[in-house]
């Protein structure tokens, strides 16, 4: 992978963001924080910024950076069809044999080079994004470990039963605190995932999207543990649901859900977004059944 690439990835996984919602128009976008959350340094994301603002997704205001267009065109999924994200291919067949256990818990980037065949700098790339999304670390001294995640229907079972045990209830905390920036942002995002066609959006994208959801009300409870527990179950299941097939049409659903969850918020109606939560995630308990979660590991029922 020749590090002139970088930016280009990059500026597709700020198309994606645009895309799903997750950047809106009149968003300020950051050159630090692009770089903290993809975990590369400065230089590349001013290009990629370039490269977005030369494709008038960006717009640049002197002394103040750059903004997400307030007009983005309607043929914005197009901009992602300028060849394959070689990163994501090696994030996800890494992350894939985690999964099925074809890779053992602790390596060495050495092992990854001869093992797949990668380059130095794709297996740093790929390395930082799996550390940064909580399934890999490095270990003391030497060497890379890979964390527990998700591999079994049961475990999904046990995640999910797990959050219907704490996000209903997190809005019922004393201390549970509406926060209008924080509700008018998550409406933006989940009603611009409505009017895009999400077929052509990457499925982490989408993902994102949702957990992103439930982890910013869960924050309004003021309780920093519930918080902490949700990431950390995200972060486990993630990359199982990255290999689960999309249901397009649930996922409408989905949102739709969100969306009237928010509202009843807004209103005021804490105790029925309580109720719609529970009702919410129960569903989403249901629909994973072992045996679509074992097909979706690549492993016989």
């Amino acid at each position: 992978m020749r590090s002139s690439d970088l930016p280009k990835r990059i500026s597709r996984r700020l198309i994606n963001e645009i895309c799903t919602g997750a950047l809106v128009g009149g968003q300020h976008v950051g050159a630090q924080q692009v770089a903290d959350r993809f975990g590369v340094s400065r230089t590349p994301v001013r290009e990629a910024l370039n490269i977005l603002e030369e494709q008038g997704l960006l717009i640049r205001q002197e002394n103040r950076g750059y903004f997400i267009t307030d007009e983005l065109p309607e043929s914005l999924s197009d901009l992602l069809d300028d060849g394959p994200d070689e990163e994501a291919d090696g994030y996800q067949k890494l992350a894939d044999d985690w999964l099925v256990d074809r890779v053992p818990e602790e390596v060495t980037e050495q092992f990854l080079r001869q093992h797949y065949g990668w380059t130095k700098s794709k297996v740093n790339e790929v390395l930082v994004r799996a550390s940064r999304e909580g399934w890999a670390e490095r270990k003391e001294g030497y060497g890379w470990r890979f964390l527990p995640v998700a591999k079994t229907p049961e475990a999904f079972d046990e995640i999910y039963r797990f959050r219907l045990a704490i996000e209903p209830v997190a809005m019922l905390e004393p201390g549970f605190e509406l926060d209008r920036k924080v509700l008018s942002e998550q409406r933006e995002i989940q009603e611009r995932m409505l009017e895009v066609d999400v077929s052509a959006v990457p499925a982490e994208s989408l993902l994102e999207n949702g957990a992103m959801f439930h982890e910013e009300l869960i924050k309004l409870s003021r309780n920093p543990f519930f918080h902490m527990a949700l990431v950390r179950v995200n972060r486990m299941r993630r990359l199982m649901e990255y290999r689960a097939k999309i249901d397009y049409e649930r996922l409408v659903g989905q949102c739709t859900e969100h969306l009237e969850i928010i509202s009843l918020l807004e209103e005021g109606e804490v105790a029925e977004a309580s109720y719609l939560m529970r009702r919410h995630l129960s569903g989403a308990l249901k629909r994973k059944s072992p045996v679509a979660w074992t097909w979706a590991a690549g492993k016989k029922p």
